[in-house]
C-alpha cells in the first residue's frame, strides 16, 4: 500500500491506526500485527498458500492471494473473515491496489504472463492485463499514475498505464526481476525504479524518464564470523523507501540482514543483523521502523532504523514473507 507523503507524515503510529499485515505462505494464516505494541492482534484463517496483501484505504478490507485457489480473497478487516473470493486468470503472486481503492492489480506467475485487475465495487475480475513473462510482483507508483509488473522469467519490467490499464513500456534486464521500490521527482512524478535481481545481493537503479538502467549498488560483504546463506538465485529480496524519500532499506537474504542507504545518493548509512532468509519489509508511516519477514525463521523483525538495532522479535506463522503497512481511518 503507498500512500501520499503529507498523509503518511501525519498519521500517528497508534494502535487504532496502523496494522501490519503478514502473509505466512506455508499454512493458510495471516497475521495481523499491532506496531503500537509488536504483538500479532489477529489472525485471518482459511487461505491456503496466501501470498501478496492490499489493503482498501477506507479501513475496511484486506485483499489476499490465494495461490491454492487462483483466487483474490476479500477479508473484512474487523472480522477478519474471508467475506468473497475473486476467481483469477491463474495463479497468482503479489497484488497491489490503486490509490482511490477502485482497483486491485494481481500478478499472475504463469506464462504467459498477465495482471489481473480486479473492481474492489464489482468485487469481479474486470480484466487481464497482457505482459511479457509471468509475474511476481505488482505496485503502483507513489503518484498513482502507473501500474508495474516484474517478471522473473522474462526479465522484464512492464509498465501500464493505470488511467488505460494498457501497457506503456517495457525494460528487459539481464536478470529476472524481482522486488522493486520507487523515488520520486519535486512534483512526485517517479524518478527511478529500484530494482532487486535473481542471483544479485544488491539492487538496480533504472531511470523512469529515459528507461535505462543507470546504476547498480552491491550490498556489503558480511563480517569476519559470520557466513553467508545459500539462496538458490534470491539474494536480496524485499525492499523499501521512507515516506520522506531519504532513506532506503533492503534486505539480504543472502547475509541474513537490512541495509540502510540515504537517497538520493545511495551511500551506505548501516545495516543491521535479522533472522533466517529475510524475504520483504514493510515502515512504519513515520519511517522509524522496519518489519522484517524471514521466512527461514517463522518471525518478524522490529528495527529501529533511527538506533540501527532490533527492538523486538514477532513470531508469526510458518515461511512468512510478504508484508504491508495499513493505515485505516
Amino acid at each position: 500500500m503507498r500512500w501520499p507523503l503529507a498523509l503518511l507524515l501525519s498519521v500517528p503510529l497508534a494502535a487504532s491506526s496502523v496494522r501490519v499485515i503478514q502473509t505466512n505462505s506455508a499454512g493458510d494464516t495471516v497475521s495481523v500485527i499491532d506496531p503500537a505494541i509488536n504483538k500479532v492482534v489477529g489472525t485471518i484463517r482459511g487461505i491456503e498458500v496466501n501470498h501478496g496483501a492490499a489493503a482498501a484505504p477506507d479501513g475496511s478490507r484486506y485483499y489476499i492471494s490465494n495461490e491454492s485457489r487462483h483466487t483474490l480473497d476479500v477479508v473484512d478487516a474487523k472480522s477478519l473473515k474471508v467475506t468473497s473470493s475473486i476467481p483469477l486468470s491463474d495463479r497468482p503472486n503479489n497484488v497491489s491496489i490503486s490509490r482511490d481503492g477502485r482497483r486491485v492489480y494481481v500478478a499472475i506467475a504463469k506464462s504467459p504472463g498477465a495482471v489481473d485487475v480486479i473492481d474492489t465495487t464489482s468485487l469481479k475480475n474486470v480484466k487481464s492485463v497482457s505482459v511479457k513473462g509471468a509475474v511476481h510482483n505488482t505496485y503502483v507508483t507513489p503518484d498513482g499514475k502507473w501500474v508495474i509488473a516484474g517478471s522473473i522469467p522474462s526479465k522484464t519490467i512492464t509498465v501500464i498505464d493505470q488511467a488505460t490499464e494498457t501497457p506503456a513500456w517495457s525494460l528487459e534486464m539481464d536478470q529476472g526481476i524481482r522486488p522493486m521500490a520507487f523515488t520520486v521527482n519535486a512534483d512526485g512524478s517517479t524518478k527511478w525504479i529500484l530494482v532487486q535481481l535473481s542471483g544479485f545481493n544488491g539492487f538496480a537503479v533504472v531511470d523512469f524518464a529515459t528507461h535505462k538502467e543507470i546504476r547498480r549498488i552491491t550490498l556489503p560483504d558480511l563480517p569476519p564470523g559470520r557466513e553467508k546463506v545459500m539462496t538458490g538465485g534470491n539474494e536480496s529480496h524485499g525492499i523499501a523507501i521512507t515516506a520522506d524519500q531519504k532513506t532506503l532499506v533492503v534486505n539480504s537474504r543472502l547475509n541474513s540482514s537490512i541495509y540502510l542507504y540515504s537517497l538520493p545518493d545511495l551511500k551506505l548509512q548501516g545495516g543491521v543483523a535479522v533472522g533466517m532468509a529475510p524475504d520483504w519489509l514493510t515502515l512504519t508511516p513515520d519511517g522509524k521502523t522496519a518489519y522484517v519477514a524471514c521466512a527461514g525463521s517463522d518471525a518478524v523483525y522490529v528495527i529501529d532504523l533511527t538506533a540501527k538495532r532490533e527492538v523486538a522479535k514477532i513470531a508469526v506463522g510458518y515461511v512468512p514473507k510478504r508484508n504491508i503497512t495499513a493505515v485505516l481511518p
